[in-house]
């Protein structure tokens, strides 16, 4: 039987040890996404301000802060595009 570990006794319990395994495998892939997130924040971050921002001051022009906003939207939107466009070939990819 392949999974995640052999259930034992009648009933189909799970051993404790199998509950903590499960819990730590949902912990480390919720750690994994918030680093994933971190990341595209600091990319994110990196990109428009090199883009947008010519000599940093005291506070940022309307059209730094116009500059900044439409970076940041076209790269989330790039990304969604990416993500969804992953998805779907690996969709089609199983077929």
């Amino acid at each position: 039987m392949s999974g995640f570990g052999d259930f034992s006794g009648g009933g189909g319990s799970m051993s404790s040890e199998d509950s903590a395994q499960l819990e730590m495998q949902a912990f480390i892939e919720a750690e994994n996404q918030k680093a994933a997130i971190q990341a595209a924040i600091s990319k994110l971050t990196e990109t428009c301000w090199d883009k947008c921002v010519g000599k940093p001051g005291a506070r940022l022009s309307g059209g730094e802060q116009e500059c900044i906003s439409n970076c940041a939207e076209r790269f989330l939107d790039t990304s969604q595009f990416v993500m969804q466009r992953m998805a779907k070939l690996s969709v089609d990819g199983n077929h």
